[in-house]
């Protein structure tokens, strides 16, 4: 496709031409552009993001394809060819939809509440032995995912597997033409967005759009709503069940039979849980509709490998820090894991170590074309490829690279002594066996681990935003070492999604900050004189809340500028200027007009109540009173701000110019209210050692726990040199040992702790969970009458973090 093939195919007008370039990559991100001379951006308009803000910089990084919303001026890019459309969103549908009738290939489409993205990936890994396959890189099966996903199909290709996900009327009927599945599956049908819909039936009837053109659709006849509205709407079904199904499958102790037609056979699933064996089914019935046999399909489906989903950062060797992302490698995922290195900025050099995509179709130089197009202009300083493909078309990458024809000829290899101070991307497909290079790079320390998903961060993050008005600026507290969950990590991500200031409590927390490339505004809440060079010399912000630390700042500063934040006590009563400092307050800053008010603010005291909230009122009014009061008499118009969480959720009114995000942001509702936060953390550890206990003999130090009959007890490692309080002890604290909650026998001792496990199954090296999904911490830190905050700051900074985000 060329760039005038694009008037007919969106309805566009044409506003610059230089050439007629090829459309090769589509572009909807300006912080991860793929720097292309068949490169074209997307200039989308959002409710609060508006694409055609970076036109100017994506030109400048070499950008030369645009299709905009509104009359750009088209002068101010000499060398751009720009379209002009009434909506990009739909112009990037209109093209892939576009693109997807040029091929005839079969195609499976995917929606349901839950289950997609697992069924898409085991289907890939059933399938991809007789058909080359292209898929959704991660679950994009979003309005704007689904069309840079099957942007990606190719002559090679042989099969298509795409999900699709909607949270509105109207979504997939785009997605649809799009898609145009030939194959179905719906999975299942959940509360996921019923907010959007008038009743549970409505929601069906809009997924089940999907699938209107379908040859077959496979469902379970179990779900029987979903089974009505497939009736009713007459679609071609292969549906299964315990009975009145078209596959009827049974279960049988530990396996299950499958009956379908003349096809009886039974299989042993190589999991337990229910969703997963739904999952498989689905699977099962697609194969037996593309006439698998029995036999392959129970080879296949008890070799199933689970899907981590994500890629993980963590760690290393030399100061420098490992993405793991060591489940496969196809070109998709690969863009993917290339975005979210480009996205790390603690560090200013990124190392890539690649293996070869294997079972691609391509021809080899052309693959590793593409590769090495991705590769070339992500940013990286240096490329590590490994696999015999990649040795063989090195000619291709111009950053500085070295490769090894095999994994155990890196690991014989020096080069693990070569890394320092860096990112390090590792991206291998399995059978490469990219875990030993991790291993070999991460570093070694004890078994406790606290996982931070910062998907469910960015989740929350969206989530807050979508509470405030647009052009409410957002503050975010990463104090605290970003309450327990690691600033720097948490800092860059939200660097990465443009929030407007970063708060911390101390000046080393914001230098740190600084040393690793966070360039976001940081205030400074608790500083002091013995740190203000620091905060002068790393552009930091100090909080102004007494005359003492005002004096004493002017006093350093000696006439140098600064920009500060003043604190107003409005009925905290814990640190700020009262009503009756105003005055003075007012005089010193206009005798100094080298302090810049960037903002004042205040706290409520009540906001996660509603009890409180006739005062959360009177101290908003005095705070606007005291703030006017300053900003008319000094001539000043800074940003003015009030609300915590609990005050966004609950006090919209108050969002004045900036809001502040704390604990609400790591998935923690102070309000109660709210069940729409992610957990972000969770912390687990392992179990070092099983004992027999006869009844009558005691466990742990001062001989605290009694066997009151014979047990089976196991330690775990973590203590309260951990953060784990020493309050939990003597049957106080629970912890999750594979699914079952098991008591603490004892007291905690500094680096491990004891379980009661007799009516549990368990193994040394089994996990255990401290808090997490299924044991929310809120229960954790009622156990020994305290709060989340707590539970989340005292987690020691020993305890390894790792940052999980979306991978594949």
């Amino acid at each position: 496709m060329n760039f005038l093939d694009l008037p007919a195919i969106t309805g566009g007008e044409v506003v610059a031409l230089l050439n007629n370039r090829a459309v090769t990559y589509l572009v909807t991100d300006s912080r991860k552009p793929i720097i292309h001379e068949g490169s074209i951006f997307f200039a989308i308009t959002g409710e609060r993001y508006n694409g055609h803000d970076y036109i100017q910089a994506l030109y400048k990084a070499g950008i030369r394809q645009f299709v905009v919303e509104k009359n750009f001026p088209g002068e101010d890019l000499p060398q751009a060819n720009i379209i002009r459309v009434d909506s990009s969103i739909e112009s990037l549908q209109k093209i892939s939809s576009h693109h997807r009738q040029q091929f005839s290939l079969p195609v499976v489409g995917i929606t349901g509440s839950n289950g997609k993205t697992i069924i898409k990936e085991w289907l890939y890994q059933l399938l991809s032995f007789d058909f080359n396959v292209i898929k959704n890189p991660g679950s994009y099966n979003s309005q704007i995912g689904v069309p840079l996903s099957v942007w990606q199909i190719r002559k090679h290709h042989q099969l298509g597997i795409f999900e699709a996900g909607i949270s509105r009327p109207g979504e997939m009927e785009n997605l649809q033409k799009i898609i145009q599945p030939t194959w179905g599956i719906f999975t299942n049908i959940g509360t996921a967005h019923d907010e959007n819909f008038a009743l549970r039936k409505t929601k069906i009837e809009e997924k089940l759009n999907l699938f209107k053109n379908v040859d077959t659709l496979i469902y379970c006849a179990d779900h029987f709503e979903i089974a009505e509205s497939v009736k009713s709407l007459n679609i071609p079904s292969l549906c299964w069940g315990k009975q009145s199904a078209d596959v009827i499958v049974a279960r049988e102790q530990d396996q299950y039979r499958i009956k379908w037609n003349d096809i009886d056979f039974s299989i042993k699933f190589p999991f337990t849980d229910i969703a997963s064996i739904e999952n498989a089914i689905h699977c099962i019935v697609i194969m037996l509709g593309l006439r698998y046999q029995p036999k392959i399909i129970v080879q296949r489906i008890q070799g199933l490998q689970s899907v981590p989903m994500r890629l993980e950062l963590k760690d290393g060797i030399n100061h420098c820090q490992i993405i793991d992302d060591t489940y496969n490698n196809d070109l998709g995922g690969l863009q993917i894991s290339l975005d979210f290195l480009a996205h790390q900025h603690q560090k200013k050099s990124r190392t890539i170590i690649l293996s070869d995509i294997l079972q691609s179709g391509l021809p080899d130089a052309a693959l590793t074309k593409q590769i090495a197009d991705l590769v070339n202009t992500c940013g990286a300083s240096k490329f590590i490829g490994i696999g015999p493909v990649l040795s063989q078309q090195k000619q291709f990458f111009t950053i500085p690279s070295t490769f090894y024809p095999s994994t155990e000829d890196f690991l014989k290899s020096s080069a693990s002594k070569d890394f320092q101070n860096e990112i390090v991307l590792v991206k291998g497909a399995r059978v490469f066996e990219f875990e030993k290079i991790v291993n070999l790079l991460q570093k070694k320390v004890h078994g406790t681990v606290m996982e931070v998903n910062l998907g469910s961060l960015v989740q929350n993050l969206n989530y807050f935003k979508s509470k405030i008005n647009p052009g409410t600026k957002i503050m975010v507290m990463v104090k605290a070492f970003a309450y327990g969950s690691g600033s720097v990590q948490v800092a860059n991500l939200l660097q990465y999604h443009q929030v407007d200031y970063l708060g911390v409590a101390y000046a080393d927390e914001g230098v740190e900050l600084r040393q690793n490339n966070i360039t976001v505004p940081i205030m400074v809440m608790n500083p002091s004189y013995e740190g203000f060079q620091s905060i002068l010399n790393y552009n930091l912000e100090p909080e102004v809340y007494s005359f003492k630390i005002l004096e004493e700042l002017i006093q350093f500063l000696e006439g140098r500028q600064i920009s500060i934040h003043l604190k107003l006590d409005t009925g905290m009563h814990r640190l700020g200027f009262d009503e009756d400092d105003v005055d003075r307050l007012s005089n010193i800053l206009m005798d100094n007009p080298n302090l810049k008010v960037a903002s004042i603010f205040s706290h409520l005291a009540g906001a996660d109540e509603k009890l409180h909230d006739e005062f959360s009122k009177h101290q908003a009014e005095k705070f606007i009173q005291s703030v006017k009061r300053i900003s008319d008499k000094v001539g000043v118009r800074p940003i003015v701000h009030i609300l915590n969480t609990a005050g966004v959720l609950r006090l919209p009114e108050f969002q004045f110019d900036m809001v502040r995000l704390g604990i609400g942001l790591y998935g923690v509702d102070p309000t109660n209210l709210d069940k729409s936060l992610k957990p972000v953390a969770s912390l687990r550890t392992v179990i070092s050692q099983i004992k027999e206990i006869k009844k009558g003999e005691s466990i742990g130090y001062s001989r605290k726990g009694m066997a009151t009959h014979d047990m089976k007890i196991a330690t775990i490692a973590i203590g309260y040199a951990d953060g784990f309080n020493r309050a939990f002890g003597n049957g106080i604290g629970e912890v999750l040992v594979n699914g079952v909650r098991a008591r603490i026998i004892g007291n905690v001792c500094m680096d491990m702790s004891m379980i009661d496990v007799t009516e549990i199954e368990a193994a040394e090296e089994d996990e255990v969970i401290i808090f997490g999904e299924d044991l929310p911490i809120h229960e954790v830190a009622a156990k020994i009458n305290t709060i989340p905050y707590e539970i989340l700051t005292s987690t020691s900074d020993r305890v390894r973090r790792v940052f999980v985000a979306e991978s594949i």
